[in-house]
């Protein structure tokens, strides 16, 4: 296989993938299922990313075409839980990298028992229908027109051939299930953090007026593959001035002006892992008062809606604690975005319904802007549910005037 399935579950142990997939089977209980992952060939910059859900369960990144199949009702136990991938093609891969045959050696690395060609997919799932008459989705609904999901289209194609079967909702199973980072998970994110944090502590070092951001941008990415990161969690915003009110700011190619504040948002991804941090420096190193007066509002909210998340409460009961800063500021109408999001696989991560519960990640980010003023203030960390409050796994960026201020004067 072109990046092998043996490296690409280095990181979490191969038994955690085979948990997480036993988990699924056992919570479907007589309904069949499939999770794809996805069509494409490999992008010119970038490498082919698979469905988010069908790697959580495989921990198989380079396999386009392949898919996992659930069926509770197989007679052959060996059966319940099939890995199918895309018939061999020595021509193709030559030029996108061998692949393996399926033998004793494949399910060896991925940890299946049963693999077989994405050919037979078609008739599994027939027979599945025939057995049980009960499919589940697990992939998200799509928002009508878009083209709806693969897996519901797959079932509602079998049902129109199998009379009485029916098709329920399970969309909320892998989002509850991702949402809570395992330690394995725990510690990948964690490395993706301290990759990001010194990204953000070189640029201490840089950041001055005349500097392109984009000399910013480039250091921080820079520094994240020395700290061992694969990619960027997304795509950074270097943004000063004005730019620093505009939310999702790329171009990041404009010089920084004395009096200026940079807002930057970043983040490395480790083992496909993000970490997301935002914080605002002063271009010369020293925030004016005017300046000071917005941040301090900004900080003061975040560290309430830090205060605020714990095992049971809504994301909206944290962002209704940092907004009131913001409002009693008289800043409400400035800060124009949610208090932040699940945090993991993917950097806006999938969010299951209700309260939050030990092991979830999520971001805390407040913001304010007055594109009047040229001025934009975010500061975002990301906190750990913990089942006696929480903990900032991004404490280590500098946040405090002070501390900001006093990092920037050794420059």
């Amino acid at each position: 296989m072109a990046s092998s399935a043996a490296a690409s579950v280095a990181d979490i142990d191969l038994q955690e993938y085979k948990n997480r997939r036993n988990r699924v089977l056992k919570s479907l209980k007589k309904s069949a299922a499939i999770v794809f992952a996805g069509e494409g060939s490999p992008p010119l910059i970038g490498r082919w990313r698979p469905d988010q859900n069908f790697f959580y369960l495989t921990g198989i990144e380079n396999e386009p075409g392949a898919a996992v199949l659930f069926d509770p009702t197989a007679e052959d136990l060996k059966r319940q839980i099939v890995l199918f991938l895309r018939p061999l093609n020595i021509e193709a891969e030559r030029w996108d990298g061998y692949r393996q045959q399926i033998g004793p050696e494949l399910k060896k690395v991925t940890g299946f028992e049963t693999v077989l060609r994405v050919g037979a997919v078609a008739g599994a799932l027939t027979s599945a229908a025939k057995r049980g008459k009960k499919f589940a989705c697990l992939h998200p609904f799509a928002v009508y027109p878009a083209t709806a999901a693969a897996d519901l289209t797959a079932f509602q194609s079998v049902a129109q051939r199998v009379p009485g079967v029916s098709i329920e909702d399970q969309t909320n199973l892998l989002p509850q299930m991702r949402a809570v980072k395992s330690p394995g998970e725990l510690r990948l994110m964690k490395l993706a953090v301290t990759a990001t944090a010194a990204g953000f502590d070189s640029i201490l070092k840089l950041i001055r007026p005349g500097v392109s951001e984009r000399v910013i941008a480039d250091a921080l990415e820079f520094e994240y593959r020395k700290h061992g990161a694969e990619t960027l969690a997304y795509n950074s915003i270097v943004g000063s001035g004005l730019n620093g009110t505009v939310l999702h700011y790329m171009d990041n190619n404009q010089p920084m002006n004395d009096g200026d504040l940079i807002v930057i948002d970043s983040g490395a991804a480790y083992r496909g892992y993000a970490a997301d941090i935002t914080r605002t420096f002063p271009a010369n190193g020293k925030f004016t008062s005017e300046q000071r007066d917005v941040y301090e509002v900004v900080l003061k909210a975040q560290l309430a809606g830090i205060k605020a998340v714990r095992a049971g409460v809504k994301m909206s009961d944290v962002e209704a604690a940092a907004r009131n800063v913001i409002d009693k500021a008289g800043l409400g109408h400035a800060f124009i975005h949610g208090i932040g999001h699940q945090l993991g696989l993917e950097v806006h991560d999938v969010t299951p319904s209700g309260p939050l519960k030990p092991g979830m990640v999520v971001t805390i980010e407040p913001g304010v802007y007055l594109p009047d003023r040229k001025l934009g203030v975010r500061i975002e960390d990301d906190i750990l549910v913990t089942a006696s409050g929480n903990q900032n796994l991004t404490v280590a960026v500098p946040k405090t005037i002070r501390d900001i201020e006093a990092a920037m004067s050794g420059r």
